[in-house]
């Protein structure tokens, strides 16, 4: 087997653990390319999996350190790149299969330090040891736990949702577009959680919600005042984003192009994601 052959065989793996630790799947594929060359060059490597998912790790670690920074004047909430697959026979749907990569698990992880995020992930999703972690972060092997246990207690803290069952997300998730494209605000309002949250990201671009909207009563209403004034899209349709089911909507009228996720909890809408930064949408066809 040539190393190109070694690499490829790795390739989905890799860009699952860089799209975990970054939540941008062109930051994912780039850390990958990235660490091409570096295979390439490398002499008596004996596990190479390991080895590649270190040192993609690595640039993964520098990469989010960047993105810190860049989010300090980013423009509103700050959502993960979509992921989207077509179903079984995708070659990314092994990355998807995971409850940690939900938009719910991802957004709980953006919350966390570059360090905690990378500690985390090696270690809860991808049973990396310690002492290997503590290479990608150039510290002690105390400290890269210390770094998985501060973040293991936010995730918990945060307690995302499990992913609903796939019958369930379909059932809700046409119930409540019906209810938005006749303007049933009774129907949608039966369809929320009491606790929903819509987050919308436009990175100052693009409309959308600037602010978290909480609260099923101004969900409701937002969704609805949207409708009112630009109607409800013709043309939009259901996708797995991030393996649950979404929507991707292309523009219509002053609308823009955009893919909205959603979490299903208890037979309800908990959450709405609306990515519409074009930035985020560069690697989806609409």
């Amino acid at each position: 087997m040539t190393t190109a052959d070694v690499f490829g065989l790795h390739r989905t793996h890799l860009i699952g653990v860089a799209y975990r630790l970054t939540g941008s799947f062109a930051d994912a594929e780039d850390a990958v390319q990235e660490a091409w060359p570096r295979f390439a060059k490398a002499e008596g490597v004996q596990d190479a999996r390991g080895w590649l998912t270190t040192v993609v790790s690595r640039i993964c670690l520098d990469r989010l350190r960047s993105a810190a920074v860049r989010r300090e004047t980013y423009v509103g909430s700050w959502l993960p790149e979509p992921l989207l697959t077509t179903g079984e026979d995708d070659p990314l749907a092994s990355v998807v299969q995971s409850d940690g990569v939900r938009m719910a698990a991802l957004v709980v992880l953006d919350r966390l330090t570059p360090d905690q995020r990378v500690a985390f992930v090696l270690h809860d999703a991808f049973s990396l040891p310690f002492n290997e972690i503590a290479d990608v972060l150039q510290v002690s092997e105390a400290a890269a736990r210390k770094h998985a246990s501060r973040a293991r207690k936010a995730v918990a803290d945060a307690d995302p949702p499990p992913r609903a069952a796939l019958a369930e997300q379909q059932e809700v998730l046409e119930k409540f577009l019906r209810a938005m494209a006749s303007g049933d605000i009774d129907g949608v309002l039966e369809l929320l959680h009491p606790d929903a949250v819509m987050i919308g990201d436009g990175g100052g671009k693009v409309r959308t919600a600037v602010n978290t909207v909480s609260g099923a009563d101004k969900v409701a209403r937002f969704f609805l005042g949207l409708m009112r004034k630009y109607g409800y899209p013709e043309e939009h349709r259901p996708v797995f984003v991030n393996g649950e089911l979404g929507v991707l909507m292309p523009a219509y009228g002053e609308v823009t192009a955009r893919v909205t996720a959603f979490t299903v909890h208890d037979g309800k809408v908990a959450a709405v994601y609306d990515i519409a930064n074009p930035d985020k949408l560069t690697h989806v066809a609409f």
